[in-house]
């Protein structure tokens, strides 16, 4: 008899931003915003304490779970995440977590990433070439690695835009000014930017083993 046929692990893919920002508190916040997903449209929020205790917040049971399966935290919790843009001003609410920032004009980094074809970004072979220099310009982001549950993930930038001002409440108590993402978060293989930022991203995550 022949060989068996190779077993192609299925690919999930996400299309929308992720934003990254800290905390003068030491509270360092990753919030997902996918326009586009297996599972429609929501948003998501990772948040790191001070003290190192990691929660997601997550909109849906399904998407908690998907989540929780592939990053690493400390709680979880199922609350609406409600995200709303205008002007270049963020707000906010899932459940515990009150936030609103504002994002500036791209920089070099930001124009080049928008040069990006979108077929290109989508790419995992693109991220993988990537991967070395997003680590050398942007210390502590990698755009491949391997996540939980033997998972694989690729990200593919297509903007970049720093978030100019901030403010957040983690159950109704003030977290501080907008401050650099450090030390960097610890959910998966890799960290969001250290300065404060919103990144148009294509993230493909390949699963593992049924």
């Amino acid at each position: 008899m022949g060989d068996s046929p190779a077993v192609v692990a299925p690919r999930l893919r996400f299309d929308g931003w992720i934003a990254g920002l800290g905390t003068s508190s030491g509270t360092r916040i990753v919030l997902g915003r996918w326009q586009r997903s297996p599972f429609g449209r929501f948003s998501d929020v990772m948040l790191e304490r001070a003290d190192g205790e990691r929660f997601l917040l997550a909109p849906t049971p399904e998407t908690a779970g998907f989540i929780s399966g592939t990053y690493t935290f400390d709680a979880v919790r199922v609350t609406p995440v409600d995200v709303r843009v205008a002007d270049g001003t963020w707000t906010v609410a899932a459940g515990p977590l009150d936030l609103c920032f504002t994002t500036g004009r791209r920089g070099p980094l930001g124009l080049l990433l928008c040069a990006v074809p979108g077929f290109l970004a989508r790419r995992p072979g693109w991220s993988a070439l990537t991967d070395r220099p997003a680590g050398v310009l942007l210390p502590g982001v990698r755009t491949r690695g391997s996540a939980g549950a033997g998972r694989r993930e690729w990200y593919g930038a297509r903007d970049l835009r720093p978030v100019s001002a901030a403010s957040a409440a983690w159950e109704g108590q003030d977290l501080g000014e907008l401050a650099p993402v450090e030390p960097p978060v610890r959910f998966g293989f890799g960290s969001v930017p250290a300065r404060p930022a919103v990144t148009r991203v294509t993230t493909t995550v390949e699963l593992g083993p049924a």
